[in-house]
C-alpha cells in the first residue's frame, strides 16, 4: 500500500542541474568562485540606487507584465513590444519557450554538450531531448542537427557562444542552417554570453530574427550586466511565440527590484560594456598564458575558458579547490573556468605550470 503522495515517475529521472559551488579559504588564501560564469564586478552605483529605490516598494506586487522593462527593451533593440517576453533569467524563459512549443512526446534539438538546463526543461515538459554531439573543435554540428529534424521537432536551441565550450556559430553557418530548417520549427539563438564576443564572423541573432519568421533570440541580464541574483532574462521573436512566452510566465516572476535594475543597466550600458571589455582583455591575457604553457583549450568568445582535460578533470578541479578556487568540472570531459578576478586565474596558471613540469 502506498502511504505517500504520488509524484510523476519521470521526476526521478530528471538530470540534476549542477550549480557552480563555492569553496572555503585555505590558510592565507582567500576563496574565489570561478564556477558559475558570474560577473566579478559589483553593480554600478546607478544600478544600486535603482535597486534601493525599488526596495522601498517590496510590499507591493510587481507589474506582472514588466511593462517598463519591455518598453526599454523595445527601444534598445528597435522592435515592437509585442515581440518581447521576459522571465526569471534566460533559464526561466527557456522553460517558457519549451512549454509554449512542445507537447509530451515532441522533440527539442540542441547540441551536446551545451547549456545544462536544456535536457532538464525538456524532461519536465515531457518532451524528448535530441542531443547532437559537438564537433571535435567544440562547435555546433549544424548539418547533423539538420539531419536530426523529424516531424516531431518543435524547437531548436543554438547556444552561441556555447556554454561550456565558449565556441561560436558563424553567420555563414547559421544562414545555411536556417535556409533548410522548416519554417514551422522555432529556432532560438541563445545569446546569454554575446556581449563577450569579439569575433566579427559570429552570428547576429537579431539579424536572423529580422530575416526569418521562425527565429527568436534569448538574452539575459545575469552575465555581462551582473544581475545574476535578480533573475531577469528576455526573448525577442515571432509575435505569436512572444505572446505564448508571456502567457506561460510565472505570475510576478520578475520582481520590481529586478525590473528596476535591468532598466538602470540598459541606461548605463556604455559604462557596463567598458567592464565587459576589461573581462575580455583578461580572457586574452589568460589564454596567452595558456599558450605559453602549451595547455590545450578551446578558443572562447564567452566569459569563461574550456580546458578539455578528459580523465584528468576531477583531479585538476580538486587541486584548484585546494588553492581555494572553485571551477566547474564536467567529469571525464573538461573544466570550465570563469574569467573572474585576476588572483584566482593566476593561481590556476601556477597549478597548470606545476602539472606540466
Amino acid at each position: 500500500m502506498i502511504n505517500e503522495p504520488r509524484v510523476r515517475p519521470s521526476i526521478s529521472e530528471l538530470p540534476a542541474y549542477k550549480a557552480g559551488k563555492k569553496v572555503s579559504g585555505t590558510g592565507a588564501l582567500a576563496p574565489f568562485k570561478l564556477s558559475s560564469n558570474e560577473n566579478p564586478n559589483v553593480p554600478l552605483p546607478s544600478v544600486l540606487k535603482a535597486i534601493a529605490e525599488a526596495a522601498a516598494e517590496i510590499h507591493r506586487y510587481p507589474d506582472p507584465f514588466s511593462t517598463r522593462l519591455v518598453e526599454a527593451l523595445a527601444t534598445r533593440f528597435d522592435v515592437a513590444p509585442q515581440h518581447i517576453g521576459v522571465g526569471t533569467g534566460s533559464v526561466g524563459v527557456c522553460q517558457q519557450l519549451v512549454q509554449s512549443t512542445a507537447d509530451a512526446g515532441d522533440e527539442i534539438i540542441f547540441a551536446w554538450r551545451s547549456f545544462e538546463a536544456y535536457p532538464i526543461i525538456a524532461k519536465i515538459a515531457g518532451a524528448m531531448s535530441v542531443q547532437v554531439p559537438l564537433r571535435a573543435d567544440g562547435g555546433h554540428d549544424l548539418d547533423a542537427m539538420l539531419a536530426a529534424i523529424t516531424d516531431r521537432t518543435r524547437l531548436i536551441f543554438v547556444c552561441t557562444p556555447n556554454n561550456p565550450t565558449g565556441t561560436i556559430v558563424t553567420q555563414e553557418e547559421m544562414d545555411h542552417f536556417l535556409a533548410k530548417v522548416p519554417s514551422h520549427i522555432l529556432v532560438v539563438v541563445d545569446e546569454a554570453y554575446v556581449e563577450f564576443n569579439c569575433d566579427n564572423s559570429a552570428v547576429d541573432g537579431m539579424k536572423c530574427f529580422r530575416e526569418h519568421t521562425n527565429v527568436g533570440v534569448l538574452r539575459t541580464f545575469s552575465k555581462a550586466y551582473g544581475l545574476a541574483a535578480l533573475r531577469v532574462g528576455f526573448f525577442i521573436g515571432p509575435e505569436n511565440v512572444a505572446q505564448a512566452v508571456r502567457m506561460t510566465a510565472v505570475p510576478f516572476g520578475v520582481s520590481s527590484i529586478a525590473e528596476a535594475a535591468a532598466i538602470a543597466s540598459l541606461n548605463a550600458e556604455d559604462e557596463l560594456l567598458t567592464r565587459v571589455n576589461e573581462l575580455v582583455a583578461r580572457r586574452a591575457w589568460f589564454t596567452d598564458n595558456l599558450d605559453e604553457l602549451g595547455i590545450s583549450y578551446l578558443s572562447s568568445q564567452a566569459n569563461f575558458v574550456w580546458l578539455p582535460l578528459g580523465q584528468h578533470t576531477e583531479h585538476f578541479a580538486t587541486l584548484c579547490e585546494q588553492q581555494a578556487v572553485s571551477v566547474r568540472p564536467f567529469f571525464g570531459e573538461g573544466v570550465r573556468i570563469s574569467i573572474g578576478e585576476q588572483e584566482p586565474l593566476e593561481r590556476i596558471l601556477v597549478l597548470l605550470k606545476e602539472l606540466d613540469s
